[in-house]
């Protein structure tokens, strides 16, 4: 065996071994950095969106791929202003990915094709799956929402729980049925009050729905609009949605449903480093896709003040529920329909 060919095989062993060691630093090509554009429907002061900003500062700090990811997200628009405001970010070429964070797929419909190279992302329902440069980001906390109501079904005193929403859609009822879902479990001879404010984020309007919820009878109001001062009124345990409230209100938010985008975030980045770093063709999904709660798609957060209010049995019950949803043993159905009041 000749030196020069023992020498290409060290060479090339080396080179298999800096794969393996550092698979990043050995894709020459690949990018070192993201750039995101965030269109934003409610606010960062709103779950929805709050939650999406402390994810990306989660995954930021992750750097997936070695990449140094940035972001820039706009006020609250819709329609023809946020459409404008894709365009400006797509038009400045400073932008890979353009995440529009809620329904957005009739402005992503018009600009898609035109910038072949950005990816555009979309979330939640009342989308249109576009496919090709398009991803539709879906977001169901259904199962976390199940385990409270279990709580609320154990809980309650007047036998009738409450639920203050903002639109009726796919992904608000799926959480909602299964918050009563899982209060009639735990307790058959409940009833059910629910109500929407049609708007994403109006805490005045929340607050008069959620004392109307209150003069019905309910004495556990499952809360997916933020306000909890009818509930501190009344004397009465409320439940937060999407992020953990017991900040807003310590004395009345028992437990909350987290939302947790990371999952999605990732699963998003690779596929543009598939595109950019390994030349794969974006295949945006045309059908909607989340990550359920044993994926990290969700979660919950109980208030270790108000701990002591669930009985030890009914918190033997809910950890038991939790573990055999994370284990897959157990499904939380998953109903879209529009939640009524019912006695």
């Amino acid at each position: 065996m000749s030196t020069q060919f023992v020498r290409r095989l060290m060479i090339v062993a080396a080179m298999i071994l800096a794969v393996i060691s550092n698979p990043v630093r050995a894709i020459a090509s690949g990018p070192d950095k993201l750039n995101i554009a965030v269109i934003l429907s409610a606010g960062i002061e709103s779950g929805w969106d709050g939650t999406l900003i402390e994810a990306l500062d989660r995954v930021k700090a992750a750097r997936p791929h070695g990449l140094e990811i940035t972001w820039k997200y706009t006020d609250p628009l819709w329609g023809d202003d946020a459409g404008d405001a894709m365009r400006l970010f797509a038009e400045s070429g400073q932008y890979d990915i353009i995440w529009a964070h809620s329904t957005y797929s009739d402005q992503v419909k018009k600009l898609k094709d035109e910038f072949p190279e950005i990816m555009f992302v979309v979330v939640g329902s009342g989308n249109e799956g576009l496919g090709g440069n398009q991803y539709w980001v879906y977001k169901r906390v259904h199962e976390p929402a199940y385990l409270l109501g279990y709580a609320a079904g154990k809980l309650s005193q007047a036998n009738k729980v409450g639920a203050v929403g903002t639109f009726p859609a796919d992904d608000i009822n799926d959480a909602i049925n299964a918050f009563f879902a899982g209060a009639k479990v735990a307790n058959p001879a409940i009833g059910r009050t629910v109500a929407f404010i049609e708007s994403w984020y109006d805490p005045a309007k929340a607050g008069e729905y959620t004392s109307a919820q209150v003069a019905t009878g309910a004495d556990l109001i499952f809360q997916l609009t933020g306000n909890f001062k009818p509930c501190e009124e009344a004397k009465i345990l409320c439940f937060g949605n999407f992020q953990d409230q017991r900040s807003f209100s310590p004395s009345t938010v028992l437990a909350s449903v987290l939302a947790f985008w990371d999952p999605d975030i990732n699963w998003i980045i690779d596929e543009w480093w598939a595109y950019k770093a390994l030349g794969k063709p974006y295949a945006g999904n045309t059908e909607k896709h989340w990550f359920p709660m044993k994926d990290g798609g969700s979660g919950m957060a109980v208030n270790p003040d108000l701990q002591a209010k669930i009985p030890a049995d009914v918190q033997a019950d809910i950890e038991d529920l939790k573990a055999r949803i994370m284990a897959g043993s157990f499904d939380v159905p998953i109903d879209v329909s529009d939640p009524k009041t019912a006695k």
